[in-house]
């Protein structure tokens, strides 16, 4: 495993590791969830990036900056992420990698900024999220995946009413505000409102998950489907958030399977 730096800041940071044999090796690139908050960090998905490495994928494990108790994270978590992506550009004749096999997998809110990745290329260009000539993804996995933003902002608003709990929505904490107060990042930041991506999409659920209710998942596989893209939803009903990113579960077999799948259907065109 080797630590490169993307950017100047601490966070601007993956962990790449490069499987045995001579390449040119398919990418992954890995991203953690945590609802985009600091003290969540890319060792989360360690065991994926070196389960992924294990079967022949190079993966690229990223970090970036996420909501603080400075405030919002917009639009520097988004940004970063795509500043990753695209550095594989500059790793790509030293360490044999084959951009044109890249694939993302996120889990959670790492599942968000997975598929957003994934669909950047549909950003409108005065968006402060447009970058030209983004690194072209080939599919997504996308673990419990935080896939409709106004959707999540609405659950976590609905929980606290109904709890009459004090307000603690993350998604608000990540664009800065609320879909009212800001359609336009909404719309720039939200993979499901820039459908159809004519990327292959899997997204996988576990019916037990009480952190990302399967709802958003579902709900994301119907319009992706009617927006004419290619969109598998794989449901697990005995599973829940988190073994998703477990390479000891039963789950992670499936999600395993799937990755496999997915890069066999790539590679068929």
């Amino acid at each position: 495993m080797e630590k490169l730096f993307y950017g100047n800041d601490e966070n601007q940071f993956g962990e790449l590791r490069i499987p045995e044999g001579d390449g040119p090796h398919p990418v992954a690139i890995v991203i953690h969830g945590g609802f985009w908050r600091e003290p969540f960090k890319l060792d989360l998905m360690t065991n994926v990036a070196e389960a992924l490495t294990k079967k022949g994928i190079a993966t690229w494990n990223i970090e970036y900056r996420r909501v603080s108790e400075r405030g919002e994270a917009w639009p520097d978590t988004l940004t970063d992420v795509a500043k990753a992506a695209d550095h594989l550009y500059a790793l790509k004749d030293k360490h044999a990698l084959d951009l044109s096999n890249v694939i993302t997998i996120g889990h959670s809110a790492g599942g968000h900024l997975a598929t957003w990745l994934a669909a950047r290329h549909k950003i409108r260009s005065e968006s402060p999220l447009h970058m030209d000539k983004p690194l072209p993804i080939a599919g997504v996995i996308s673990l419990a995946g935080v896939t409709d933003l106004e959707l999540m902002h609405e659950v976590h608003e609905y929980r606290d009413e109904t709890l009459s709990l004090e307000p603690n929505n993350p998604t608000a904490d990540l664009i800065g505000g609320s879909p009212k107060e800001f359609p336009e990042r909404y719309k720039d930041a939200s993979p499901i409102e820039l459908l159809p991506l004519d990327i292959h999409q899997v997204l996988i659920h576990g019916s037990l998950d009480i952190h990302v209710p399967i709802g958003i998942s579902s709900q994301y596989h119907r319009e992706a489907q009617e927006a004419g893209d290619f969109v598998k939803l794989v449901e697990l009903p005995q599973a829940e958030h988190f073994m998703l990113t477990d390479p000891t579960s039963l789950a992670w077999e499936m999600v395993m399977e799937e990755v496999e799948l997915l890069y066999t259907t790539i590679k068929g065109g």
